[in-house]
């Protein structure tokens, strides 16, 4: 299993024309989890008193 925090930047992820380098890490992040057959994600947004954020979860899988 793999856990990612931070992951929402606010709601900066999907802006194109963002140049923060979490940004940046962000959707790197999201491209190689996407490039790997063996781990299904999901991202999940959270909301509190200091904004709104999330964190992904992964699982690799051993199909072999």
């Amino acid at each position: 299993m793999i856990i990612g925090d931070n992951v929402v930047r606010d709601g900066a992820v999907p802006d194109g024309n963002s140049t923060d380098p979490s940004v940046q890490g962000v959707r790197r992040f999201f491209e190689l989890i996407a490039s790997e057959p063996r781990v299904s994600a999901t991202a999940i947004q959270t909301v509190g008193c200091k904004g709104y954020d999330g964190f992904a979860i992964a699982l690799v899988t051993n199909d072999n």
